[in-house]
């Protein structure tokens, strides 16, 4: 379409007052269109003026109709088809052309009828579809019936009370119209409804020719029995019982056009769990779309490659999207509904391919991750171990110390428990993914931790657990050796600093470690436990990966307390 010409303006305010009138009072160009039209009808087919009153109805008609806007200019192929109707409606005027036109626009108003969400504005298209019902009835089909029995009376009184419908829509209330609904239809049903009036005329003549019939009774049992098929229709379409209808049928019709897409997509959701690798995924998932009765081919083009299966033709259907793009070839010539349908087909097999590529990086991204934070926890032990050693080590090079019994005995029992857990740290380095924990009697674990300290001036007080309690030892060395170390360190910063650790049991166990420091500040106390955080002593991360390592077994870490001169973290969980 074009836009209006601005070659004469005075043609130009012209159309655009007239257009401007039709949108602002739409019911009266419907109105005098109606009007239009019934005094033509009643005029004749014979009478000269009828013809020109036609033309006139067809003018209002261009203004009401909603397949083109009023505002554009008509296009030499339109404006060829209006010249065909116009000098259709000067040389060849009859009564089935008539009945024609009238079904043609009972099947217009009966396809907006539903489509307006306004109450008023579709009481109007119901009057109107009214009026044109009765006038196809009363007056244009006695005209073409086999027999002509329609009294002079009921036509006289036709002609004067049809047109009260144009007062009763002009009486209801103003509603203005959306320039959207303005040009919305329900072609379907306008179909569906053109359809019907031609069955109930056919049938009507039928009954009339074969049953020697009257024209009211022909109408009458015409008009019956294609309600009682339209009812049986209805009901067998959408049936209230719960039983699946004709729609659904119909809707796996439409949406599948004959083809085993219920299979294919079955198929691509198994191999979508099945297969790991986004590459092989695409390839199977093609080859299965390659098997689809209207496929002829399939060739794709990824960041990795591209490729073809099939044989080609000239009928393709392409998707694209950030990841592959997909051509797939048809056996049949392409109408809307399969280009549709292919590329539905395209779409979903390239979200799925994209998919597949999201959880490989997800894969990896989590395999880094694993490696980052085992990276991270076995830095802090091994920086643990470190520290032990050189306790040992300042504890050797004393000069009074090197042959004592005392130092002999308390490098033979730390040197192999160090050596123990930086084996087994180091394995855990190799491998990042969660090992086996293994658990030991919380008495002797214990025990082990107060040897582990003993020179270092932190007070272990006696366990109060039962004898039989176990504790996961990865877990609590970790946790351990961070909380102990954490407030060890503060004595290079607070000056003496009292360390505390306690080992209990109250339905659950308990380790805490106490010291007389300076409180955690409160910027860095919020997001302690819950992320790295930054800080001269290196707290931060060693703690957030004791929470981790805590969180993943079942436990808790948490600060308790946090006051200068008395800060307390604990570490709750499950008792073995």
């Amino acid at each position: 379409m074009q836009t209006a010409s601005s070659t004469d303006p005075g043609l130009r305010r012209v159309a655009n007052a007239a257009w401007g009138f039709s949108q602002r009072y739409w019911r009266l160009v419907v109105v005098a269109m109606l009007a239009l039209l019934h005094i033509a009808v009643f005029r004749g087919v014979t009478d000269p003026g009828a013809r020109a009153l036609l033309l006139a109805h067809l003018g209002l008609l261009l203004l009401w109709q909603p397949f083109v806007r009023a505002e554009q200019r008509v296009s030499p192929t339109q404006g060829f088809i209006l010249s065909l109707v116009a000098f259709a409606v000067m040389l060849q005027l009859s009564w089935w052309f008539l009945a024609g036109w009238v079904v043609v626009l009972a099947g217009l108003v009966g396809g907006k009828v539903y489509q307006q969400d306004a109450r008023w504005q579709r009481r109007v298209y119901l009057v109107v579809l009214g009026y044109l019902l009765a006038l196809l009835a009363v007056v244009i089909l006695p005209e073409i019936a086999p027999r002509r029995e329609i009294a002079p009376e009921i036509r006289t009184a036709a002609e004067y009370l049809l047109p009260l419908a144009f007062v009763l829509i002009a009486l209801f209330p103003a509603e203005p119209e959306a320039g959207e609904t303005a040009h919305i239809i329900d072609f379907f049903y306008s179909v569906f409804l053109m359809l019907l009036l031609m069955v109930v005329i056919l049938g009507s003549f039928t009954f009339m020719t074969v049953g020697r019939t009257s024209y009211l009774e022909a109408l009458t049992y015409t008009v019956f029995l294609t309600a009682g098929a339209v009812l049986l229709v209805g009901l067998a379409w959408n049936p209230r019982s719960g039983v699946a209808g004709l729609n659904v049928f119909f809707a796996r019709y439409i949406f599948s056009i004959g083809l085993p897409v219920e299979k294919w997509l079955r198929f691509l959701t198994e191999l979508l769990q099945m297969e790991t690798r986004p590459e092989r995924f695409l390839v199977e998932a093609i080859g299965a779309l390659r098997r689809l009765p209207a496929v002829s081919a399939v060739g794709w083009r990824t960041a990795d490659g591209e490729g073809e299966e099939g044989v080609a033709t000239g009928s393709v259907v392409e998707f694209q999207n950030s990841a592959v793009t997909l051509k797939i070839h048809s056996r049949y010539k392409l109408g809307p509904a399969l280009h549709w349908h292919l590329h539905l087909l395209g779409q979903v097999l390239g979200e799925f391919y994209l998919a597949k590529l999201h959880e490989e990086k997800l894969r990896q991204a989590s395999y880094v991750q694993a490696v980052h934070e085992t990276g991270a926890r076995m830095t802090h032990d091994i920086k643990n171990l470190l520290q032990s050693l050189n306790v040992l080590c300042s504890m050797a090079a004393r000069e009074d110390r090197r042959e004592s019994p005392e130092l002999q005995a308390l490098v033979r029992r730390q040197l192999p428990m160090i050596a123990q857990r930086l084996s087994e740290t180091l394995g855990k380095l190799q491998r990042p993914q969660d090992a086996a924990e293994s658990y030991v009697s919380a008495g002797a674990w214990w025990e082990m931790l107060g040897r582990q300290y003993a020179r270092e001036g932190v007070e272990f007080e006696p366990p109060r657990v039962r004898p039989d309690a176990r504790v996961p030892r990865s877990l609590f060395d970790s946790v351990a050796d961070n909380l102990v170390r954490n407030a060890l360190a503060k004595r290079a910063v607070d000056g003496p600093t009292h360390v505390r650790a306690t080992l209990e049991q109250r339905g659950g166990l308990t380790l805490r470690v106490r010291d007389t420091g300076s409180a955690v500040p409160a910027e860095l106390a919020k997001d302690l436990l819950r992320g790295p955080v930054a800080s001269r002593s290196g707290l931060g991360i060693g703690l957030y990966q004791a929470a981790r390592q805590a969180e993943a077994a079942g436990y808790a870490l948490t600060l308790e307390t946090n006051r200068d001169g008395n800060v307390c973290f604990a570490l709750t969980g499950p008792a073995a």
